[in-house]
């Protein structure tokens, strides 16, 4: 039996506050960390929300503006526009509200602003997401070049967003189809957690459990309502949240780096992108590292035994693909018009970051990206 060890790192993430109305301590939170000058960061659709109201009324009287020019994948020129806004209005600190893209513009936006600042300077961030794709529990921000059309961004401390705030109640106006492929943005932090080479025991329990909850409660949330709906809702939030948990830790896997450059190049959402490449790489992970799936297999229930562990693992991939076609959502390539004969152009990028990564504990090879492609269109 090999000794166990290793090191656990953690962000610089103080409080997850969570429950229906929890949005209400918004103030509150605000006021502990002196923040004055506050900008609201969202998109278009959620601008033009009542839900907005609600956020504004929350933040109180350091309220200074609200920014609406987040959108999908960040392309840059919405940070320029957010930097420039921030400046305009003497802004101190952040409420982003939405899905990934207004929290990862915050992300992106910060950074430039603190490198104008004095050595450890920080800008606070405060996180109310409404879909389930958990980048506000990440210090990493994406941001795409919109000449290349390839997914780059940057990380740091800093960056991590201090509050998360879970109401459910701010979800209720998420179209079911981003609620859906948003879950399966978390089932897939899960997966590739678990199976990560670096994957540890504390990550191990979270991705299943999260895997477990998304189970039990994703579709459920888009089939119920009033107190019901809302507790479900509740229930898949946290699922996103135990699904990222670790992922600072382990690194994340094939899926993702696929999703990061298939997004931006045939604008296609990052949750959807997962419902599209999971499956596939679930079981080409089958073939190089069954013997991870373990948490895998206890998430779905499904039966694992050790020494022969490649039928569970396929079989969790089975069971992926499965629980993705319960819902409304593109599961091929094709589906969302990516052209069979650019498939290969994704794949330096795709590579270089799998390198990064270091999650998969063996090369992985140009070949093995577009037989996947393939596979996934």
């Amino acid at each position: 039996m090999n000794a166990t060890s290793g090191v656990f790192r953690f962000t610089r993430l103080d409080s997850v506050i969570f429950g229906a109305g929890s949005v209400a301590s918004l103030e509150k939170e605000l006021q502990r960390r002196d923040a004055r000058r506050v900008l609201i960061v969202t998109g278009s659709t959620l601008g033009r929300s009542r839900l907005l109201e609600t956020v504004k009324r929350a933040a109180g009287s350091s309220l200074v503006g609200v920014f609406a020019g987040a959108v999908q994948h960040v392309p840059s020129k919405t940070v320029d526009a957010l930097v420039a806004e921030a400046r305009r209005v003497d802004a101190d600190s952040f409420v982003s509200f939405g899905g990934g893209s207004p929290i990862d513009t915050v992300k992106v936006a910060a950074m430039r602003l603190l490198r104008e600042k004095p050595p450890g300077a920080e800008m606070l961030h405060i996180a109310l997401p409404t879909t389930l794709s958990a980048g506000e529990f990440t210090p990493f921000g994406g941001m795409t070049d919109e000449a290349k059309r390839e997914k780059g961004g940057v990380g740091d401390p800093r960056l991590q967003p201090r509050v998360v705030i879970l109401d459910p109640e701010l979800t209720r106006e998420t179209p079911a189809w981003l609620w859906a492929s948003t879950g399966m943005r978390a089932l897939d932090h899960a997966v590739e957690s678990a199976y990560s080479a670096r994957h540890q025991p504390l990550t191990d329990m979270t991705s299943a459990r999260a895997i477990a909850m998304l189970v039990a409660h994703l579709k459920p949330s888009l089939a119920t309502a009033g107190a019901e709906e809302l507790e479900h809702r509740m229930q898949c939030q946290l699922a996103a949240w135990f699904s990222i948990f670790g992922a600072m830790n382990t690194g994340l896997g094939v899926s993702h780096a696929l999703g990061h450059q298939i997004g931006p190049y045939w604008d296609v959402p990052h949750g959807v992108t997962s419902c599209i490449t999971l499956p596939h790489v679930m079981r080409f992970m089958a073939a190089v590292a069954s013997e991870r799936f373990a948490p895998i297999a206890e998430g779905f229930g499904i039966r694992f035994d050790a020494a022969n562990p490649r039928p569970a693992a396929l079989e969790c991939a089975d069971r992926a693909a499965k629980f993705i076609a319960q819902f409304e959502v593109p599961m091929r390539l094709r589906d969302v018009g990516a052209p069979r004969e650019q498939l290969d152009r994704i794949a330096g990028a795709v590579l270089a970051e799998i390198e990064r990564s270091n999650a998969i504990g063996r090369p992985i090879q140009r070949g093995d990206l577009i037989a996947l492609l393939e596979a996934a269109f």
